[in-house]
């Protein structure tokens, strides 16, 4: 982290966003890394019937298209989340549309679900490097989206889960990017439990953990609903949260006033509120994972502690660097013990009891 701290980001903070993210991924893909050492057991857990090494995992939006998950789990991170994946490549909203706020540690971006298409990613995942007994290494999961101009929303999803589930290890509904006109609007009870209805044959055939994950704007009756939709829809899991298109005064770069959805620092707060509140609904019985502004084991610890069974991140890799994952990980193994616990589940929600 130092070297990229010393030499690599003082190069890439002069680049254009978007461009400095291309050429990781096009290093990513090139660079001989070796397998992550195995973490600390004490991080080792259960989420949503899935074992993971370490409970800090790759957001979606850093690997849309599936290139690089396995460099990304040989970075540390105990699970990566690739995508948002449309049925249809589609270019995405017009360029500059990624903006650094290094000021206040964070990112603003209006990518609007750009990506290759289905296809890529389901000839890229099923190319993956396997094991003797066919089985591929490390917890992948597929960030579902919807085509900006499809007339049947819903309808992408289901395509969506049922070309990614036999590839990956759990779905997510992405229904809370601010950057397609309307999709929020599936967050709603009655288009959200519509939408659940459509994936449940799917379910049902091809059981895979499923997860919506939700936007850090909700009103509190809104929380309620999905709260409700998701005990009824039998969900695996809920991830708090997308970016948010609030604009904190506290915001001191010069592209605060630019259009899309703002992550990094400034969004632990109001993201980690959203989590607490989801766990004092559910107490437990779906799996949360929190997202939001993770730059430290202390923040990826109060996520746990407010009620997150995992953790994500992004944003803070742009500042911090490809050691990240391990950092965290090795900071949060330290603040359990010192705290007493002898596992992850252990600290799940005790500051929300």
């Amino acid at each position: 982290m130092s070297l990229y701290k010393t030499l690599a980001w003082p190069l890439l903070r002069h680049m254009d966003a978007e461009r400095a993210h291309r050429l990781s991924l096009d290093l990513l893909q090139h660079l001989p890394l070796p397998p992550a050492p195995q973490p600390d057991p004490i991080l080792r857990c259960h989420v949503a019937g899935i074992e993971l090494p370490s409970p800090v995992g790759l957001a979606a939006g850093f690997d849309k298209n599936a290139e690089v998950p396995d460099a990304m789990l040989r970075l540390g991170f105990g699970f990566v989340e690739i995508g948002g994946v449309t049925p249809r490549a589609q270019p995405g909203n017009p360029k500059p549309r990624v903006f650094r706020l290094e000021a206040d540690r964070a990112v603003i971006n209006r990518m609007g679900f750009n990506n290759a298409g289905l296809d890529a990613a389901v000839a890229r995942l099923a190319a993956r490097p396997r094991r003797a007994d066919g089985k591929t290494n490390g917890i992948i999961g597929a960030n579902l989206g919807a085509n900006k101009d499809s007339a049947d929303r819903p309808g992408d999803y289901a395509l969506g889960y049922a070309a990614l589930a036999p590839l990956v290890d759990f779905c997510v509904v992405n229904v809370s990017s601010p950057n397609t006109p309307g999709l929020r609007n599936l967050q709603g009870r009655e288009e959200l439990s519509s939408l659940l209805d459509r994936l449940a044959p799917l379910r049902a055939a091809r059981p895979k953990p499923l997860f919506v994950k939700i936007a850090p704007d909700l009103a509190e009756a809104d929380l309620d609903d999905i709260a409700e939709l998701a005990l009824a829809h039998k969900l695996d899991g809920l991830i708090a949260t997308n970016t948010t298109i609030a604009r904190p005064s506290s915001l001191q770069s010069p592209h605060k006033a630019e259009t899309g959805g703002l992550s990094g620092a400034p969004l632990f707060e109001p993201s980690t509120a959203v989590l607490r509140q989801l766990y004092a609904r559910l107490g437990g019985r779906i799996a949360l994972i929190g997202v939001g502004g993770i730059a430290s084991g202390a923040q990826a610890y109060a996520k746990i502690r407010a009620g997150a069974n995992a953790v994500q991140l992004y944003s803070a890799l742009v500042y911090e660097g490809p050691g990240l994952a391990r950092r965290i990980a090795t900071e949060l193994a330290a603040l359990l013990k010192q705290d007493g616990f002898k596992s992850v589940s252990d600290a799940v929600g005790v500051a929300a009891r």
